[in-house]
């Protein structure tokens, strides 16, 4: 069994309803690892990584945009750590701002909802995507992106809202949409954004569905990676 560190910059906004991050992860990847948590956004500091076999940065409410000095501290975790890493969401941005690409507000503002993203040659034969389609559904909740992809990694999976989608960098992944959410928590999501109209709701809550791939890659990622 995997011991993995899940680096958590914030929790879900469906905590008290459906759980934590170390929830979802850990059921995504049951019988294949543990997820062991640390609160980075309420004072906790990363331990060392003697003993763990990867870690996973979660998503968070906050920007990298404006990353404080917690942050800054926990994006050397990821380029530093000598196991695998995946940053996921506020993960995969914050890998990427530290690589050197720059984050904004995505100009085509939210994507949100389950949406098709489009694996690259390169994504089609990494062990992250093994054995996905090459247009995925998977979930997504976000307002900021990584502008462009990082000097020295490989764009694995795009889509015409968010271009990085998914990349590698050496052994860390980052991936921009949610692959340990499902159709109820991505439903949470989109009641619960302020943003958008009643019409837009409606129609993101009518297409949200669950699929297989968000917890196809993440078993692939402590089982292969």
């Amino acid at each position: 069994m995997k011991r993995v560190l899940l680096l958590k910059p914030g929790v879900t906004s469906s905590k008290a309803v459906l759980g934590d991050y170390e929830q979802w992860f850990g059921e995504a990847t049951a019988g294949l690892a543990t997820m062991h948590p640390v609160e980075l956004h309420a004072g906790e500091r990363a331990p060392s990584l003697n003993g763990f076999d990867a870690v996973i940065m979660t998503g968070s409410p906050l920007s990298v945009t404006q990353p404080a000095p917690w942050v800054v501290e926990a994006a050397e975790v990821l380029v530093t750590a000598r196991v695998p890493v995946l940053g996921v969401c506020f993960g995969h941005q914050l890998l990427a701002w530290r690589l050197g690409a720059e984050v904004r507000r995505n100009p085509l503002g939210l994507e949100l909802g389950t949406v098709q993203v489009s694996l690259t040659e390169q994504g089609l034969a990494d062990p992250l995507f093994e054995g996905l389609p090459a247009t995925p559904e998977v979930q997504a909740t976000h307002f900021d992106e990584a502008a462009a992809l990082p000097a020295g990694a490989t764009l694995l999976a795009t889509n015409a809202e968010c271009p990085v989608q998914a990349f590698r960098h050496g052994s860390r992944w980052g991936v921009q949409f949610h692959p340990e959410m499902n159709a109820a928590s991505i439903r949470f999501a989109i009641g619960n954004e302020k943003t958008i109209d009643d019409v837009r709701r409606r129609q993101l809550d009518e297409r949200a569905k669950d699929t297989p791939w968000g917890v196809r890659i993440l078993r692939n990622f402590v089982s292969r990676c």
